[in-house]
């Protein structure tokens, strides 16, 4: 926090509501609102702004920065979670602040931004989604810092009018707080007005503030995450993936070579495969109690099939004949 109101989010940083929210009514008829103030300092990043996440359902509801875009996301939980997305686009093309709007109600989601109208998502109920507890600036699963600053944040029990948003945004920007009205139901209101400290206050009531930890963690650390989870059609993810079956070829083919030749053991490929597969779930193991590492099953699978390759590699007619000129040629000098 500095002179002016805000708090400044950025590599590790996270900040979380000292409780859990509650909705009132039924998720049929729930309607919502949800104000937020800030700044990214990136136009070419895609990181997780805020969540709201319970333990039956850590994902229920998240807003991302996706480059220039803002995505919405919405997860129906259950035995095969179902995953809803809508978003609009270039809100973050320019560095500078942005007042984001979204209500929901039954007749569907509105999206505003600097206090206009941006999107209409007729059907797309968001329902009871703004509770459990508030995690912003990563996601409450994994690593996945959004850098900026955050200005201000509401949450409303009820859906807000198109008048009441370009209210809001107007007072907001100008005199650093909305002007409120008894009909509208803000559950929860944060200035970040405290300039000092690591407690944000709601204005409104009592009970529900937020902390900045003073060390990283992540809600629900996550414990092997299935490979369908972790797959995302992306570069980067194709690129670790190859990554990570390269960098245990190696561990393959030099514990092969030593199990066949320096000290025969029997099934020596089978040993060295079993070998890559304990050493790689060590490694995911030790990894789900680091915030900034992730657990999963796509790294054992894919180290475990390194050091497959790697014991193949070593048993191949054209490696072998490789080493036995090598060997030669050394016995000669």
């Amino acid at each position: 926090m500095g002179k002016e109101n805000g708090v400044r989010i950025g590599g590790y940083g996270t900040v979380i509501s000292s409780g859990a929210f509650q909705m009132v009514g039924s998720p049929e008829q729930a309607s919502c609102s949800l104000e937020i103030w800030l700044q990214s300092d990136l136009v070419s990043d895609s990181n997780t702004i805020l969540s709201f996440s319970t333990s039956e359902n850590p994902l229920q509801f998240s807003l991302h920065q996706y480059f220039s875009d803002m995505i919405l996301k919405r997860q129906i939980g259950g035995g095969q979670p179902r995953t809803d997305v809508i978003g609009i686009e270039d809100v973050f093309r320019q560095i500078r602040p942005r007042f984001l709007t979204i209500t929901s109600s039954a007749q569907g989601t509105v999206m505003y931004v600097d206090g206009t109208l941006a999107r209409t998502f007729s059907g797309f109920r968001l329902g009871k989604v703004f509770a459990g507890q508030l995690v912003i600036g990563t996601s409450p699963v994994r690593t996945d810092g959004w850098p900026g600053q955050l200005r201000g944040l509401a949450i409303y029990e009820t859906e807000l009018t198109a008048s009441q948003v370009a209210k809001h945004y107007e007072t907001w920007t100008t005199q650093g707080a909305p002007e409120l009205r008894g009909n509208e139901h803000v559950a929860a209101l944060y200035l970040f007005n405290e300039h000092t400290g690591n407690i944000i206050h709601n204005a409104v009531h009592s009970g529900i503030d937020l902390y900045i930890p003073k060390r990283f963690s992540l809600l629900h650390q996550t414990f092997l995450e299935p490979f369908w989870k972790e797959f995302k059609p992306e570069w980067n993810y194709l690129r670790d993936t190859m990554m990570n079956i390269v960098g245990f070829i190696p561990l393959g083919f030099f514990f092969y070579a030593y199990w066949t030749s320096a000290r025969p053991v029997k099934s020596a490929a089978l040993a060295a495969v079993i070998l890559g597969f304990a050493v790689s779930l060590t490694i995911e193991i030790l990894q789900s109690y680091l915030p900034n590492r992730n657990s999963g099953t796509t790294d054992l699978i894919t180290n475990t099939l390194g050091t497959f390759l790697g014991v193949k590699l070593y048993g191949s007619r054209t490696c072998q004949t490789l080493l036995a000129r090598v060997y030669k040629s050394a016995i000669r000098s």
